[in-house]
Formats: C-alpha cells, structure tokens, sequence
C-alpha cells in the first residue's frame, strides 16, 4: 500500500494550454453553437469531451465547416493553406497557436528563405509538426527522434538548420542534436532552444521523481506527445512509470509493492484529474509536493479574439448612454482567472 505520493510542480497546464483553453471558452460563451475548431484544442480527452458538450465541433479539415461558422484553429499551429481557408471560411477566425510554436514556425520561413535545409525533429502526423514543415514542404526533412538523421543529405553541408516540435523530450532532442552537430560544424539552431520551457520543466520534475519514487504515475491522455516525454524519461531514470488518463486505468498491480509514487501531469492534462489519481493512490502518510521551479509565463488571448470582444462591448455600451471610456473591457482581466475556471464555466 503506497505510503505517501510525492506531487510535482510544475505539472499540467502550461501558458499555452491556458491561453488556448480560455479562448475557446470565450468562443462558446460569446456564439450561439455550434463552434467549429480545427484538431483538438489541445491533446486532451476530458478537455475535448467538455468543450463538446458546450457545443463545439473538432474537425480535421476545414473544409467540413459550414460557411460563416465561427472557427478557431489550436494550439499547435497550422499550416499556412489552413490559415487561410479558415479565414475565408469562417464568419470569425481565431488561431490559438502557441507563441512559442508560432516561434519555431518564423525560424521555418525564415531559414528556407535564405536557402538552407532543415532538419525538424519531431513525430510523424503529430499536428504540430504537420503545421510547422507545411511552411516550407520543399526545404524542411522530418526526422524522427527514435531514428536520427538517416540518410539525409543536404544540397549544401554549410547551410543546415536544425529545429524542433516543441513537446519533445530533452533527450530526444539533445541525440539528434549531437549527430547533427557532428555530420555539419556549421550547423545553425536557434540561440534558445526549440524545446518548449513547460516540457523540460515537467521532465525534470518527472527525474526527481523517479530519482525518489518507486512508481511514476503520469497523467495525461495518449495522443500527448510531452504526456508519453514525460513517461519516457521516468522510465530512462529507472523508475516504474505508467502513463493514465484518469484514477481507473490505474491497476492495483502497481500499487501493490509501491510505497512511494510520484505523481505529474502533461502541458495538457487539467488538475481535477491529477487529483482524481492521488485520491485513488490514496497514500497513508498522505502527499508531499515536489517543486523544481516555479512558472509564472502568461499567454495573452490570441489578438482577433482581444478586437473581437473590444468590438463587442463598444456595440453593447452603444446602446445605452455614451460608453464610459475608462472602462475596463471583458478580457482585460484575463490574468486574473485559469483554464480550470473557464473549464467550469462549461458544466
């Protein structure tokens, strides 16, 4: 019987998963339903099943969205036809792209505009990476971690440029990395890595924890890339570790010998759930949080939803007396509130 869970923190929602999950609440809450998102807001079941409640319908084309529907593309990034069909679709278009996916996506156009071959290390048909060497098919190669660089061969060994899905395991990153530097001295990455600080941060505190704990239980659903970085990397530090998506798929089997388990989650995975998982643990000496840094990074709302309910609100005071200009607007208190309040406002 497990003695005591160690909690990490950081865990679950980053900057971006907030970011992207309050600006589809504002969508559900500002249009009658229903609202049409492109890919999963984020890699998520119990967040996509909430907002799809709500009222909001996934797709995978853009094409299945009824013209003049209102329409947000996710926090993944999309590829650059995408971007543009949507918005000559759709009544209202809002791409919650993460910034830092946004980031790495400059560095694409960029780097194949002055003539170099890229290398982008990331999973094949993982929607960030779709997005991300959609901007430039003909210069960017896709190299699976797990495999290397291969038989890549570029025009010119001088004009190489290494990048990278930002949800990768450090480790993943660091191998590539290392053969890459290796096969071309003159290759150029970015002077701050690709890597997205939610991910290491959450991998480091998945090392602590099985540095200490005899099992890691990582929560987190399976189509989460940084969710199975983190279970990879408990397991290469020589813990036990499972990746679960809420407390009943964990088995009594791990339990059963385990007296102490470590508990984290994936950038995506909503802390209700995280608690679900200790509360099944349900440790005797009861829980210890596990800190390594403290994140304080915040993500405004995507900028078309900012003008969107600025536009909103002139309408509404319109209609009243002459608007107070010092008013404060309805998003200007975005800092003040979390994605688990916006996914509480959906029930």
């Amino acid at each position: 019987m497990p003695r005591k869970v160690l909690l990490a923190e950081p865990r679950g929602f980053c900057a971006g998963v907030e970011m992207a999950i309050k600006a589809l609440t504002w969508m559900v809450r500002v249009f009658e339903p229903p609202i049409y998102c492109y890919h999963e807001i984020v890699h998520n079941a119990a967040v996509v099943e909430a907002f799809e409640r709500a009222g909001v319908v996934f797709v995978d084309d853009v094409g299945e969205v009824p013209p003049g529907r209102p329409v947000m593309l996710s926090a993944h990034g999309s590829a650059p036809e995408v971007v543009a069909a949507a918005d000559e679709r759709a009544s209202i278009m809002v791409d919650a792209v993460c910034p830092l996916v946004t980031k790495v996506h400059h560095e694409v156009r960029r780097m194949a505009g002055e003539g170099y071959d890229i290398i982008y290390v990331g999973h094949e048909g993982h929607d960030e990476a779709v997005g991300a060497v959609a901007e430039a098919p003909e210069a960017v190669t896709l190299v699976d971690p797990s495999v290397g660089l291969g038989t890549f061969s570029p025009r010119d060994p001088g004009r190489v440029a290494l990048l990278a899905q930002t949800t990768l395991g450090l480790h993943e990153w660091e191998g590539v990395l290392a053969e890459a530097r290796d096969r071309f001295p003159d290759l150029w990455t970015a002077r701050r890595s690709d890597l997205c600080y939610a991910t290491t941060n959450r991998q480091e505190a998945a090392r602590r924890l099985a540095a200490t704990c005899d099992l890691v239980l990582v929560v987190g659903s399976p189509n989460s890339s940084n969710t199975q970085a983190l279970v990879r990397v408990a397991r290469l530090a020589g813990a036990e570790a499972h990746r679960v998506d809420g407390p009943d798929e964990i088995e009594e089997a791990w339990l059963a010998t385990a007296e102490v388990v470590g508990v984290t989650a994936g950038a995506s995975a909503p802390d209700d759930r995280v608690r679900a998982v200790v509360d099944r643990v349900a440790p005797v000496e009861g829980v210890e949080v596990l800190r390594v840094t403290r994140e304080d990074e915040y993500f405004p709302l995507p900028p078309m939803l900012r003008q969107l309910m600025a536009t909103l609100q002139r309408l509404v005071e319109g209609a009243f007396a002459v608007a107070d200009q010092g008013r404060r607007g309805p998003v200007d208190d975005d800092r003040n509130w979390d994605a688990s309040s916006a996914l509480s406002l959906l029930a």
